[in-house]
């Protein structure tokens, strides 16, 4: 017999049909390893959910001009303008963890937006990718990004804006590697485009990957910006695959 998830899951946590359908929607939810993609998906009714709870928002660095703030995945950016009470200088996908600018004051906001349009602003991520990565690679395709009614799509394409990834291989572990991704430009889901079109998909990246897994791994490592470094420690999920994480990297 099946049914769907979100009915199995609140009667397993004893919860109403709308609270499991958040946590699904949330990408808290996995079962056999790998996180429930749909709340209306049909699984087996002896089916053991895992359910995550959502990790806290951490400030990096605070002062009379910028919040920095160390977001957890599965947390929308725009969550942290509600929480903080300032606007968001920059975002990240949900899934991806890592460091996002909030601004204080107007005059800090223009200056940081122009040295972003300047591409001024330097940015490393860090990411668990499928197969081995043993030397340095470095991506110039243009990538052309689409809204869609379900969000934005990205793509190779002659047609795109240009893009700029150079990617540095850390540490191997079985068939993944953990590898540092400093970009130049910020197009939409520039670093997972640019991964799996060169084969490396990002672990948990089911857009551009096909890859299921509890969480994204992708994390934005270090922003510097107007002469200020902000750098946001890994979480523990990274250790997943027999990675031991340095503090530094």
């Amino acid at each position: 017999m099946q049914e769907k998830a979100y009915k199995l899951l609140a009667a397993q946590e004893n919860i109403s049909h709308n609270e499991a359908k958040a946590l699904i929607d949330a990408g808290l939810v996995s079962a056999r390893g790998a996180k429930i993609a749909l709340a209306r998906e049909m699984l087996g009714e002896n089916t053991k959910f895992s359910v995550m709870k959502p990790a806290k928002p951490a400030i990096i660095y605070e002062d009379e001009n910028v919040l920095a703030v160390n977001k957890p995945p599965f947390m929308s950016s725009e969550n942290l303008e509600k929480i903080y009470k300032f606007g968001l200088l920059n975002r990240l996908d949900k899934e991806t963890s890592g460091v996002v600018l909030l601004y204080k004051n107007e005059e800090f906001r223009e200056a940081a937006i122009a040295e972003f349009k300047n591409l001024r602003v330097k940015k490393s991520y860090i990411a668990i990718v499928k197969g081995i990565v043993s030397e340095e690679m470095k991506f110039g395709e243009p990538i052309l990004t689409i809204k869609t009614r379900s969000g934005a799509f990205s793509k190779i394409s002659p047609n795109g804006k240009s893009a700029f990834s150079e990617v540095y291989p850390l540490m191997v572990s079985g068939k993944k590697s953990l590898v540092k991704v400093r970009i130049e430009t910020g197009r939409t889901h520039q670093i997972r485009v640019h991964l799996a079109n060169a084969g490396f998909g990002v672990i948990g990246d089911e857009k551009y990957a096909k890859s299921r897994a509890k969480r994204m791994f992708l994390h934005s490592y270090e922003t510097e910006i107007l002469g200020l470094k902000f750098k946001a420690p890994l979480d523990k999920s990274f250790n997943e695959f027999g990675f031991e994480i340095p503090k530094d990297l």
